[in-house]
C-alpha cells in the first residue's frame, strides 16, 4: 500500500492524527514519508493527481475506512 493511501486512511480513522494534520498538514505528510508530489497533491486537494499517485480509480476509493478531505 502506498504511503499516501496509508495516510489518507489514518486521517479518516484517527481523530487525534486528523487534528494534528489540520494544524500542520505538510509537517505530518513529511513525517509520514510522502514524496513531494504526493504532498503537493494533498495540499492542492488535487483529486486527479491523488488517484494517479495511489493507483486508485473512480469507485475504488470506497474502503472499510472513512477517507476525509479537510479544508485549509
Amino acid at each position: 500500500m502506498s504511503k499516501l493511501l496509508e495516510l489518507m486512511r489514518k486521517l479518516g480513522s484517527d481523530a487525534a492524527f486528523a487534528a494534528e494534520y489540520d494544524k500542520d498538514p505538510d509537517g505530518v505528510m513529511q513525517r509520514a514519508g510522502l514524496a513531494d508530489d504526493e504532498r503537493q497533491a494533498m495540499l492542492d486537494k488535487d483529486y486527479t493527481a491523488i488517484k494517479a499517485l495511489t493507483g486508485l480509480k473512480d469507485g475504488q476509493f470506497a474502503t472499510n475506512h472513512s477517507i476525509k478531505c479537510y479544508e485549509k
